[in-house]
């Protein structure tokens, strides 16, 4: 039995202690400032207010104040925390963790350099952290209330060291989470991040119909088809221009058609597709985590920085583009279908 630390009792985090706790894992589940309400229900019953769920018997539940303590004597330590709770991790939670611990992250994300460059939250705590800790991160598709269901759930972790790839693995998966392995950072970690962009672009076409034909129509499949079969073009592109393995591809359009299919990034492509702007998209869905927005700033000043350098073509990702200009304001939905004819001409 291994003790197993989860930070931040969001949903995401929070049905990590199914797996955690079916292996027969001590399993301790922390909340942040934000999740003093989950944590003080949970402490009754065992009932997530979020996850509509009750979690498995035999959880220690505590709040943030608590974490110090907490962390001595674990195994393992999972940040179940968003893109934006990534400075406060870093900030207030890294120098709590004793030195040999690994630290497996379910954010997806990316961090813009500033120099052309993006790197994974993998890289980004590694070359900021001053301790002898092996970051680790979950990629692939993964509907939590799903996996809270123990429906069968096949997803990737990656990471340096595959000692410590496979030690993770040995103490999370199940008969119903299934692990596989990759070393290949960038490109686990780049193909889970951009697939939020581009669930958002595809689910676009949803929005348009239903402008043209009322809300609730029959969806047109050849427009989402077209599209989803440019992002993956495109998502290629992209993963090869910044260090990635394309065979991690997978990863990113297996989660991909997920988050076309439900979630918050869909709802953000819908709205525009309807007309919406983007502030009027963020107005409507104010209080929801979009890892959307993060992921397109990042990306995009780090595809400028390269296009300055001769090294990317702006031309090869018509769709990111258009994506990008929504996000600035500048434009409402119009989708660049006749760009897309000759991204076919790129390898």
């Amino acid at each position: 039995m291994a003790k197993i630390t989860i930070i931040g009792a969001g949903v995401m985090g929070s049905t990590i202690t199914f797996p955690a706790c079916d292996n027969g894992h001590d399993v301790h589940l922390i909340g942040t400032l934000y999740d003093r309400e989950i944590i003080e229900r949970l402490r009754k019953d065992n009932f997530h207010i979020a996850l509509k769920k009750y979690l498995p018997d035999g959880i220690s539940y505590y709040q943030t104040e608590d974490t110090e303590e907490i962390l001595k004597g674990s195994d393992l330590i999972v940040a179940g925390i968003s893109s934006f709770g990534v400075e406060w991790f870093l900030n207030d939670i890294i120098k709590l963790i004793p030195s040999g611990i690994p630290v497996l992250l379910v954010t997806k994300g990316l961090k813009s350099l500033g120099n052309g460059e993006v790197c994974s939250f993998v890289d980004y705590f590694t070359d900021a952290c001053d301790k002898r800790i092996e970051f680790c991160a979950i990629g692939g598709p993964c509907i939590s209330y799903e996996l809270a269901a123990r429906h069968n759930t096949f997803i990737g972790i990656c990471g340096y060291n595959n000692e410590t790839l496979q030690k993770i693995k040995s103490l999370l998966n199940t008969s119903y989470y299934h692990i596989s392995t990759t070393t290949d950072v960038g490109g686990l970690e780049l193909a889970s991040a951009i697939k939020n962009i581009y669930a958002l672009a595809v689910a676009m076409s949803t929005g348009v119909a239903e402008a043209a034909e009322g809300i609730g129509c029959r969806p047109h499949y050849n427009a989402q088809s077209g599209l989803f079969a440019q992002s993956i073009r495109e998502m290629k592109i992209i993963i090869k221009s910044f260090g990635g393995s394309s065979d991690n591809l997978v990863y990113g359009v297996s989660d991909l058609y997920i988050t076309v299919e439900s979630g918050r990034n869909r709802e953000v492509g819908v709205l525009l597709g309807r007309g919406h702007t983007i502030d009027e998209v963020l107005e409507k869905l104010k209080g929801m985590t979009l890892e959307s927005t993060s992921a397109v700033k990042a990306l995009s000043e780090a595809i400028y920085e390269k296009h300055k350098k001769g090294e990317f073509d702006l031309e090869s990702v018509p769709l990111f583009m258009h994506v990008n200009e929504l996000m600035s304001g500048k434009k409402t939905v119009d989708i660049p279908w006749d760009k897309f004819e000759g991204c076919y001409n790129y390898d």
